[in-house]
């Protein structure tokens, strides 16, 4: 298993939406009534590598988006101020990923893989913005931040299913729609002339998040269509089959992988891009999306490919959703571009040896409730609502202790290099959004 003799390998990049740290059966999740949650998951983790302390680039879904697209902060662009971009933005000329910056599939598609986006993509919407206008060669998939499972309208009520830059309707469970055009890709990508070439495939479920509905649940559509919040439905039972449907529709990735002979040097990432939502199991962190406690930004992070990483490998790598898109352009072969300079950073030595470790500050800021936070070894500096905080996370994951008046000096020295990376970033503008589904009026804080 050695990353450096193997050839270039295939990608695919899957995203679940608003999945919790624990959801899963590999990070210690329950399983549900009808059995395993994550079956197919679990065995990618069994058989690849499992990270303890891996971090989305924010607690909320579109700025996330726009990291693993640049493998840059988020901070950077416009777009990712906003917190999350919302339906209101289907006209903004500005509020969505520049076509002018490089990217993850543009920077791959340069150096021979095909590229394809099937899923969620939430960085703005044509003419202005888009897949293809941003190194994908293929599309399928929502343009918004929530729809519908079974209308595939947004939170506006406009219809957002798309192929390139045409909306299309299409029958369907938006889930099992999103798999089977992935396994479509799959088969498509071991034919034709450029069968030797490599492929990148972003696969980006909108599941678990909301509405809550699974395969049978195709009369809530009508019931929702006014609020896809959905705020007064939903329950763990439902929340956990949307988990299983998905992944059951990795599984069929994963099959059609085998079928046509590219598992064994496809590199198959999984991760969420932020912490749970109200039914997630977020076990032991606090908080969840929206948070930039522990349960609002640590997530699963899988790794699994059999040509270059050996199985059962378990790290503690410290890491964040611009160090895989990092990653995946140094596997590839592609240069970053030199006015666009990379904060991500490649794992590719963590991937050949799981005990590989290095040290990885990360910085955060959310609008919503001024906070910030600063992970460096086993400490991080929170700041909620005005009050600072300091945790040694290995010995306190629920952020209950807060060490701040006894380490003062440890505290005082990651609020200030918080502030010097904050001084380096551009200023939150006045007019960014904070949109928030819902609030204490319809459900008790965490």
């Amino acid at each position: 298993m050695n990353t450096q003799t193997a050839p270039r390998p295939n990608i695919i990049f899957i995203v679940a939406d608003d999945l919790g740290f624990a959801d899963l059966g590999c990070y210690g999740g329950r399983d549900a009534k009808f059995g395993p949650t994550s079956p197919v998951i679990d065995q990618l983790a069994a058989q690849g590598l499992k990270f303890t302390d891996g971090y989305a680039n924010s607690p909320v879904c579109s700025p996330t988006r726009f990291a693993l697209m640049t493998a840059r902060y988020q901070y950077r662009l416009r777009g990712a101020a906003e917190e999350p971009i919302n339906s209101k933005a289907r006209h903004s000329t500005t509020l969505g990923l520049p076509t002018s910056h490089p990217t993850l599939p543009s920077q791959l598609k340069a150096v021979g893989y095909r590229t394809a986006l099937i899923g969620k993509w939430h960085l703005g919407y044509p003419p202005t913005f888009g897949p293809l206008r941003s190194g994908y060669d293929e599309f399928f998939g929502p343009m918004a931040g929530g729809v519908d499972y079974f209308t595939h309208c947004a939170s506006s009520g406009a219809h957002d299913l798309w192929v390139g830059e045409e909306e299309q309707p299409h029958e369907g469970y938006l889930t099992d729609l999103i798999s089977r055009n992935a396994v479509d890709f799959v088969e498509r990508m071991a034919q034709g002339d450029r069968a030797t070439d490599p492929f990148f495939l972003s696969l980006h479920y909108t599941a678990p998040h909301w509405p809550w509905e699974t395969r049978e649940d195709h009369a809530l559509a009508q019931v929702v269509k006014d609020n896809l919040f959905h705020l007064h439905g939903g329950n763990i039972h439902t929340y956990q089959r949307m988990i299983h449907h998905m992944d059951e529709g990795i599984g069929w990735v994963v099959d059609a992988l085998k079928k046509t002979g590219q598992l064994e040097n496809t590199l198959i990432v999984f991760t969420s891009d932020n912490g749970g939502e109200r039914f997630s199991d977020n076990w032991p962190l606090v908080g969840g999306k929206m948070d930039l406690t522990e349960g609002g930004i640590r997530v699963p992070w899988i790794a699994h490919w059999p040509a270059g990483i050996a199985p059962g490998g378990v790290s503690h790598q410290h890491c964040m959703t611009m160090d895989w898109s990092a990653t995946m352009m140094s596997l590839a072969g592609a240069t970053p571009d030199p006015d666009y300079p990379l904060d991500g950073v490649s794992l590719c030595e963590v991937l050949r040896n799981p005990t590989h470790h290095f040290a990885r500050p990360m910085h955060w800021r959310m609008n919503h409730r001024g906070q910030r936070a600063m992970r460096l070894g086993d400490y991080k500096y929170l700041r909620v609502d005005g009050n600072d905080y300091l945790f040694n996370i290995p010995s306190d994951a629920r952020e209950r202790a807060n060490l701040g008046a006894r380490h003062p000096a440890q505290l005082q020295a990651m609020r200030e290099n918080w502030e010097a990376w904050n001084a380096s970033m551009p200023m939150i503008p006045e007019d960014a959004t904070i949109s928030l589904g819902y609030s204490v009026k319809d459900m008790p804080q965490r």
